[in-house]
């Protein structure tokens, strides 16, 4: 099969939407098929048979993140030399309104990713009256499409539920390979001033408002009253990074790390603190879990698919609840070691292979489909 797909973030940008658009081309690539990828040209780019790079402009506000511009006749020109069976369409902005229309007019059907809650960074970035209008326009966006793909079953009926069409959950998965408690570096800790009996509490993920950073300092402080030695570990990078660094000297700042180095930082952690309320899934719940690290995070996204609340760290529902489980297994040594265990054993089984074939299985579906109803008009 001949596949393609579109999207505005790609690596080596560090975001969940990025990696997992790249785990989804390189599976499909895996099991035999020729998949193009239509993405925004970058600084580090090198000349590639199957790509489209295309220009992209800056977002207002979010540092280090862009959306692509409008490429219609690029679209309509490569694809109509080298058709794809179906497209897939990961990001909402304009290169993405252009690729469902180029599809359209070609017959060419599409499935969308629904992978970031913008109707909820409104409100983070200071505009919560727009809220219902971004949910306007990402359910007309999803809508042009024959499938749009969800992580989680939550996700799926809140969609539903707000009148959008064909939502499909394709869920995620983490190479346990990678993440691993076997990671845990003692060198690292050394570099954090935290021996093998110290605390360190870690934050994996982008420095931004719409994190909910406020409630992570709130609970290292809390954490500090009964573990006055520990360290809080930031790994990541984001528009918010300078004035949290600003306010808090004591924190520990890594930057983004990648591959090896990022799951040394993940297993070296004792406790991983996830406060974000905007999160569609939250692929670093699963990286702590894989790695060993018991977790806090609100109980939705990939803790509520994944985690199971007392056995692999706390899913809560208020902030004082996020702050209350966090102190109490700050406390508790013998128990974090137990949730850790039993956290890496629980994702054993989400394999990113088997996340392949399932994606795979829904792009065929939506070609043999077209064909279908073009062989019956025809006859």
């Amino acid at each position: 099969m001949r596949y393609a797909i579109v999207t505005e973030t790609y690596p080596p940008e560090i975001n969940g939407v990025a990696l997992t658009v790249q785990g989804l081309e390189q599976g499909l690539r895996a099991r035999g098929h020729e998949v193009s990828v239509v993405r925004l040209r970058q600084d580090t780019d090198s000349t590639d048979d199957n790509e489209l790079l295309v220009r992209g402009v800056g977002l207002p506000r979010y540092p280090g993140l862009k959306f692509g511009l409008p490429a219609p006749r690029a679209l309509a020109r490569l694809w109509s030399e080298n058709t794809p069976d179906a497209i897939y369409v990961a990001t909402e902005g304009p290169l993405g309104w252009s690729a469902l229309r180029a599809a359209r007019r070609l017959g060419v059907p599409a499935a969308t990713g629904f992978h970031t809650r913008f109707d909820q960074y409104m409100r983070d970035y200071g505009f919560p009256f727009l809220q219902s209008t971004a949910l306007r326009w990402m359910r007309r966006f999803h809508n042009g499409a024959q499938a749009t793909l969800v992580p989680t079953r939550e996700l799926a009926e809140f969609l539903q539920g707000n009148d959008f069409r064909h939502v499909v959950r394709l869920a995620r998965a983490v190479d346990t390979t990678h993440f691993s408690p076997d990671k845990r570096d003692r060198r690292l800790r050394e570099e954090w001033e935290v021996g093998e009996d110290g605390f360190a509490a870690i934050y994996v993920g982008r420095i931004a408002p719409e994190k909910n950073l406020e409630l992570a300092v709130k609970t290292y402080r809390e954490i500090q009253r009964v573990r006055p030695k520990a360290r809080f570990v930031f790994v990541g990078d984001g528009p918010a990074r300078a004035q949290l660094a600003a306010d808090n000297p004591d924190f520990i700042f890594c930057g983004i790390r990648r591959g090896e180095e990022l799951a040394r930082h993940f297993a070296s952690g004792d406790l991983f603190v996830f406060p974000s309320h905007s999160e569609t899934f939250g692929n670093v719940t699963l990286e702590a879990m894989a790695s060993g690290v018991p977790t806090v995070a609100f109980d939705y996204g990939a803790a509520r698919e994944h985690l199971i609340d007392g056995e692999h760290g706390a899913a809560v529902d208020s902030d004082e609840a996020f702050i209350e489980s966090a102190v109490r297994l700050a406390r508790e040594d013998a128990l974090r070691t137990s949730m850790g265990r039993a956290a890496h054993v629980a994702v054993q089984l989400l394999r990113p292979e088997q996340v392949s074939a399932d994606f795979d299985e829904l792009l065929a579906g939506l070609a043999n489909a077209r064909r279908h109803h073009a062989n019956a008009a025809t006859a």
